[in-house]
Parts: structure tokens; C-alpha cells; sequence
């Protein structure tokens, strides 16, 4: 079985089982060409480069690799780059020789070390310095390494795979990243899309972590309905995968959908996103629509806030028919604060 590094790298764990395969690359054609590239690349020993957005699941993604790879069974080792101090980064990579420094009571093997035919999985990759840049070149160049306070080098197989959030090129441009290393690490490069560009996995998702999370806290929390499913796909998600398991969790534990609801609505994010997509290009429609639906969520909001929920009035202070606000409430995803799920979608104009 593969292990993962704890908190002491000496220490190992089982790795957690991972997601169905289904769960992992869901059916959209972004995640389809993405399983087809590291189905390619997981046999072969060459260095992963995943970027994307913080929550897109780039760990799950290296663990799918290295259980793909012919070091399936080997260990899986996770460095954590920017939660470990540079003054003690090259001792926790490369291990230190006994007396290399003051408090060096004994030998101690690196996480370089520990992952000997397996897979080094480097998180966050651009947070290193450009001294362990230089030192993480000569691994990738011919897998030695040097011990803290050894004498001479020691080598090791093992399988690469880097993980950023960053735009590497900028890094480069800036100073702050080797372009060397960049090279090295980007043989095979993979681009996770963020949630909002796989909406349609979203029910899957839930799914999956609806059952993970009532078999460990041992509840019992129904699935959601389809009027929450819908909300939560037109959903921005800035957060990604993460947030969405985190709602997910928040509802078991809680037992409400009026829960999702109300983190949903909590939120006050941006209603666009300002980074370009890898290819380059944008929909300025598709934008400047997307701006105009969050708006008019945002006043609609207020408006239902300020005369409790009753739709009618809503309409009159907004200068708007009744009906276009059935429309507008339905069209930008509003949800009640205060209603029954089944009162508010149900025909009850009476009621305002």
C-alpha cells in the first residue's frame, strides 16, 4: 500500500482511498481531455507539472498518478512547501547527517529519501527559494542529492510531481522562478479547470461526499433535492471542489438544506473572474450577462430582505411585474431565507 508522510516525514500513513474514477474526472469534456493526458503519462517516469486554483483537487490527482504508476505500491510522500520554514526545508527534504549542525544528534533521512520508488509530490512548488530551486535541479537532473553535513551524494528513483497555483511563466518573468527548473517539472503540464467550468459534476460530487460524510459522522442526511442541485450549479464556487465539500459537510452535520442556502448566499464574491482561461480567449457576452444575473440577484436580495420575503411588495418597490420577478428569482438562482423550500417553488401567489 502507498504511504503519505504525517507531520513527522519519518512517520508514514496509509493513503486514504481515493474517489471513483467517475468521481475524480467527472463527464465534463475538460476533466475527459484531462484523463485521457495523465492515463498517458502515469506510466511513464517523467516529472507531472498540475496547475489550477487552490480547492480543484490537484492532490487527488497526484495520488491518482502514482497509484497509476509502475511504483503504485511504493510511497506517496507530500511536502507541503510554503508550511515549512526555508531554514528548515533543505533538512526536511534531504536529510541531515549526525552533527551537521547544532542539534543534529543523529542521522535523519529527507523526504527525498523516503519517497525511493515512489512519488515525490511537491505542493505549491513556487513558494521555494532559488537556493532549493537549484538543489531540487540536480535531483530532477540525475536523481542524487546530498545529505546535510555528508560527505558525498546518494541517489534515488523516484517519480516527481509538482503542484502550483501560480502562473509559472510570470514567475520566470519576474525573477522569482528558474526557468531551468520550469522545464525540468513541466515534461507533462496539466491545467485543472475550476468548479465553475464543470458544473455539470457537481451532482456527482455531492453525491460522493453526502455518503463519505454520513459514514463518518455516522447520520444519516438525505439527498438534496433538485431545486438545491440547480442553485448550487449556477453557483460561482470560488472556493472550487473544496468549498463544495464543505457545504456538503456543513449539511450533513446540520440536517438542513436551508444551511446550503444560506452559505450560498453568504457569499459576496466578485460576480466574474478576472483571470483569463489558458487558451486565451473570453466571451465578453457570456461575461458581461453573467455580471448583469449576479446584480440583479444582489438588489433583488435586498429588496425581498427589506419586506420579508413577500414577493409582491418586492415587485412594486423594484417598479417591476409580478411575474418578471418570478422570473428574475428563478432566472439568478434566489433561494428563501425565511419560506419552506416546498411554499416558495410551489404556486403560492395567494400568499403574497
Amino acid at each position: 500500500m502507498g504511504c503519505v508522510v504525517t507531520s513527522d516525514p519519518t512517520v508514514f500513513a496509509p493513503v486514504a482511498e481515493l474517489p471513483p474514477e467517475e468521481v475524480i474526472f467527472g463527464s465534463s469534456p475538460a476533466m475527459g481531455a484531462i484523463r485521457n493526458k495523465v492515463e498517458k503519462a502515469a506510466n511513464a517516469n517523467i516529472p507531472v507539472l498540475l496547475q489550477g486554483q487552490s480547492g480543484t483537487g490537484k492532490e487527488i490527482l497526484a495520488r491518482f498518478i502514482h497509484r497509476r504508476s509502475r511504483w503504485g505500491n511504493g510511497p506517496f510522500v507530500k511536502v507541503n512547501c510554503p508550511a515549512i520554514p526555508g531554514t528548515l526545508l533543505e533538512s526536511e527534504l534531504f536529510g541531515y547527517e549526525r552533527g551537521a549542525f547544532t542539534g543534529a544528534y543523529g542521522t535523519k533521512p529527507g523526504r527525498v529519501e523516503l519517497a525511493h520508488r515512489g512519488t515525490l509530490f511537491l505542493d505549491e512548488i513556487a513558494e521555494l527559494d532559488p537556493g532549493m530551486q537549484a538543489k531540487l535541479l540536480q535531483l530532477l537532473q540525475d536523481g542524487r542529492f546530498c545529505r546535510i553535513g555528508a560527505q558525498g551524494d546518494k541517489r534515488v528513483e523516484v517519480r516527481v510531481v509538482c503542484a502550483t497555483n501560480r502562473q509559472l511563466q510570470r514567475e520566470i518573468n519576474s525573477g522569482t522562478f528558474r526557468q531551468d527548473l520550469f522545464y525540468r517539472i513541466n515534461v507533462v503540464t496539466i491545467q485543472l479547470p475550476p468548479l465553475r467550468e464543470r458544473l455539470t459534476d457537481i451532482p456527482r460530487l455531492t453525491k460522493y461526499f453526502l455518503e463519505q460524510f454520513n459514514r463518518q459522522y455516522n447520520l444519516r442526511a438525505r439527498p438534496l433535492s433538485n431545486e438545491l442541485l440547480s442553485l448550487m450549479q449556477r453557483h460561482h464556487w470560488p472556493g472550487n471542489i473544496r468549498e463544495l465539500e464543505n457545504v456538503v459537510r456543513s449539511y450533513v452535520i446540520m440536517g438542513s438544506e436551508q444551511t446550503i442556502y444560506s452559505e450560498l448566499l453568504s457569499w459576496k464574491e466578485e460576480p466574474y473572474n478576472n483571470d483569463f482561461p489558458a487558451n486565451g480567449s473570453v466571451s465578453l457576452k457570456a461575461l458581461t450577462r453573467k455580471v448583469v444575473i449576479e446584480f440583479e440577484r444582489k438588489i433583488i436580495s435586498q429588496a425581498l430582505e427589506a419586506h420579508s420575503w413577500n414577493r409582491k411588495q418586492a415587485a412594486r418597490v423594484l417598479n417591476i411585474s409580478y411575474r418578471s420577478l418570478l422570473y428574475k428569482i428563478s432566472q439568478t438562482g434566489i433561494a428563501p431565507k425565511r419560506m419552506p423550500m416546498a411554499q416558495w417553488t410551489g404556486e403560492t401567489a395567494s400568499n403574497d
